[in-house]
């Protein structure tokens, strides 16, 4: 698929049915029908226990049109790679002719934290794959626990804040930056609200020749606490804010900035400061006062740390 024209979008099937139980607001839908426009070729799925999981496949429903297997928490990775390897088996056999693509959906919880060895095992191998991940910055489905992908200073049900704590009190664990470390060839990071950067860089994942990796900015309503139709705008904040950066690398070693995260670097687009993205969700609404003033700026310094050190690394 050359084109990203909507007519030519349009003509890929859907591989996602509508009528899931996922939470009014939840972008996982988007994300995961924005992934699959990225290829037109048939597709298996993995899909890791989580929100994800138990939304779209509730025995004996399922929304899936693909050949779908559902997982434990940790090994999504582990069974995706299973699979792929028997295909190419099969295939170098003359047993499959068609050219068939590899797809693992994980939240944050079955990425960063309990499936990370499953992860970093398969693109060690090579698995010739893509693994997503739903990042909302918590264990949504079980109850709002913190991860080690949920920000410093929000409140969750196991960062609770009070008068001694802010909530969570480290900073999140830069996943994508571990994922780049393997040395795969493609690895990006995305949100939803920028679909047609969503859609390019799902394409190259599923035509490179190897283990692929994208990390999806995922806004929770529920876990934020902010209304279901501001997910987009909080998808959009993100980036805004250079919270969530859009980017690409390839190989481990080439680094790209792609949409508003690069007009912001040439100076197109102005940075955001940290505090219209405290303001905007609940799950920060204790860091408005002065008394947690000291959180909000070891946050805005983390951001920048981090953005300056993109920007090298990315030749700007």
């Amino acid at each position: 698929m050359s084109s990203l024209a909507l007519k030519d979008l349009s003509k890929i099937p859907d591989r996602l049915a509508s009528g899931h139980r996922l939470c009014a607001g939840c972008p996982e839908s988007i994300i995961a029908r924005q992934i699959m426009m990225g290829t037109e070729k048939d597709i298996v799925v993995s899909c890791a226990t989580g929100c994800f999981e138990v939304s779209t496949t509730i025995f004996p429903y399922t929304s899936w049109k693909t050949p779908y297997i559902h997982t434990a928490f940790g090994n999504g990775a582990a069974t995706c790679a299973g699979v792929e390897t028997a295909y190419q088996a099969l295939k170098r056999k003359g047993k499959i002719k068609e050219d068939v693509k590899f797809v693992t959906f994980a939240g944050d919880g079955g990425t960063y934290d309990i499936g990370i060895q499953a992860l970093s095992g398969a693109a060690e191998r090579g698995h010739h794959m893509l693994y997503v991940c739903f990042n909302n910055e918590a264990y949504m489905n079980t109850g709002i626990q913190r991860s080690s992908a949920t920000g410093k200073g929000a409140s969750t049900t196991t960062s609770w804040a009070g008068e001694v704590m802010p909530g969570k009190k480290e900073f999140p664990k830069d996943m994508t930056m571990i994922m780049a470390a393997h040395g795969i060839p493609y690895v990006a990071q995305t949100a939803p609200h920028a679909w047609r950067d969503m859609v390019q860089k799902a394409q190259k994942a599923f035509n490179i020749d190897g283990p692929s990796f994208i990390n999806a900015i995922t806004p929770c309503p529920r876990g934020w606490r902010f209304t279901p139709d501001k997910t987009i705008d909080i998808s959009r904040l993100a980036v805004e804010t250079c919270v969530w950066p859009l980017f690409e690398v390839e190989n481990g070693t080439n680094y790209n900035l792609s949409g508003e995260s690069q007009r912001i670097a040439d100076g197109k687009m102005e940075k955001k400061p940290i505090t219209e993205w405290i303001n905007s969700q609940g799950r920060f609404s204790h860091l408005k006062g002065e008394k947690w003033a000291s959180v909000v700026e070891s946050m805005q310094a983390e951001v920048d740390r981090k953005w300056t050190a993109l920007i090298k690394l990315c030749n700007l």
